[in-house]
């Protein structure tokens, strides 16, 4: 089987209407996150699915949010998103991951999501990578990640792709954060 050849661009401007045609595809993600839940203003009760998305297109607007999307053309296929811990605070079981810091990282991995039939086939693999790339191309540094139990989360979210040291990144299997040089 011939491995699938995606294209790797920021989200911005210019590609929020791909990323917005993957979300709007996918019941705005998470019943309408649109990837704002690790974001200050967050989601819940007192958001909707169209305040979200307001949201997000003002943080894209504003170069405060990121994400590596993962194209098969014109085609958005899923994303990673990563940002600098003040763009992305809202990490789960927070206050047991403040007891055992010592220092902050660079830069957080948030969110991973694959569109429906597109999964199992590269993209949350590609997404990670262009992240790490991107991340790299901003200067690098320490990259934390916050792995879930498969239980936990839908099978959009999940990637169980292994991450092997790169010329910008280092990590394991059973590694927190990796670095990744600029």
């Amino acid at each position: 089987m011939a491995v699938p050849s995606y294209t790797v661009k920021a989200l911005d401007e210019s590609t929020w209407d791909a990323f917005a045609a993957l979300v709007e595809r996918n019941n705005g993600v998470f019943g309408g996150c649109w990837c704002m839940g690790f974001h200050a203003a967050g989601v819940g009760t007192e958001t909707t699915p169209a305040l979200n998305r307001e949201r997000k297109l003002e943080r894209v607007r504003a170069g405060t949010t990121h994400a590596a999307l993962v194209f098969d053309g014109d085609d958005c296929l899923g994303w990673c998103q990563f940002g600098v811990p003040e763009e992305l605070p809202r990490i789960k079981s927070r206050a047991a991951y403040e007891k055992g810091r010592t220092t902050s990282p660079d830069w957080r991995i948030a969110c991973s999501f694959v569109g429906k039939g597109r999964r199992r086939q590269g993209v949350a693999t590609a997404a990670l990578t262009g992240a790490l790339d991107l991340i790299a191309r901003q200067g690098g540094g320490t990259v934390e990640g916050y792995p879930e139990d498969a239980g936990s989360v839908p099978a959009g979210f999940l990637s169980t792709a292994r991450c092997r040291p790169t010329s910008s990144s280092a990590s394991s299997a059973t590694a927190r954060s990796a670095s990744t040089a600029g």
